[in-house]
């Protein structure tokens, strides 16, 4: 199941893409538990696609492909390596990216998200499928002059419309191995696959549930593979993980 977050006549509201991607059944309330469907259904085209969640916490994993790690000259860490992503950072598709003005180096990151489905803390390895509601394309656009010489990544990786994530959440996926591709104006710039993972996403659960208490629409960034660079004003990128789709947003200069 496609679950969208979309708007229409100043309305919003949750929905459901057809296989197609032509038609949304529009739902009533939230997508947790058993989605309701209202029984109308609106053209795709005719409704702007928002980002699929507002997530409380956006939890990212830093260096979890070992050859990501390896071309910024790092180590993979003993440990999952996580960090914040404000919910101020989170734009949906087609949504500019504005490059911030303190950096001269924005770079993008593709990775898949995942989407938390009910409230949870410290899951059981048996137990991580029970809390997932679904999976998302995300870019985790950083600031990587600002990550370099802060060492602290707040601003470099928080800045508004750092993290854009959609077109939808896909339920009905394994998340094992999927292609992450990222292209810049239509040029391929990476290409991975989620089986090369260091942790895998049911060992980054675990990890983090450990910490903190995940809510329903948190989002957990599972990290990006080799080829990360830069980002120009002007720029189009895209995100595609296999079996979701593709999220694509321009960057202008913050106006």
């Amino acid at each position: 199941m496609r679950i969208a977050r979309f708007s229409i006549e100043g309305a919003v509201t949750f929905g459901v893409v057809d296989a197609d991607a032509e038609t949304v059944a529009v739902l009533a309330g939230h997508p947790f538990g058993e989605p309701q469907p209202t029984g109308q259904v609106l053209p795709l085209a005719d409704v702007r696609l928002l980002p699929p969640m507002l997530p409380s916490k956006i939890v990212a994993v830093g260096r979890n492909y070992a050859a990501h790690a390896a071309e910024l000259g790092n180590e993979v860490p003993e440990a999952p390596l996580t960090f914040f992503k404000p919910s101020t950072s989170v734009i949906g598709p087609t949504e500019n990216i504005a490059y911030p003005p303190f950096s001269s180096d924005v770079q993008y990151e593709a990775e898949l998200a995942v989407v938390i489905g009910r409230m949870c803390r410290e899951v059981p390895h048996a137990r991580v499928n029970e809390v997932i509601l679904g999976y998302t394309c995300a870019n985790d656009v950083t600031a990587r002059d600002i990550q370099q010489r802060e060492g602290q990544w707040a601003r470099a990786k928080g800045f508004d419309t750092a993290c854009p994530l959609g077109p939808w959440i896909e339920t009905e996926l394994d998340p094992n191995d999927l292609a992450v591709t990222c292209t810049v104006n239509g040029e391929l710039r990476q290409a991975g696959r989620t089986s090369q993972m260091v942790r895998s996403i049911a060992d980054l659960i675990v990890h983090i549930s450990d910490a903190m208490t995940l809510l329903p629409g948190d989002v957990i960034l599972t990290g990006t593979p080799a080829g990360v660079g830069p980002l120009q004003i002007g720029d189009e990128v895209s995100v595609n993980v296999e079996g979701i789709g593709t999220l694509t947003n321009r960057v202008v200069k913050r106006g």
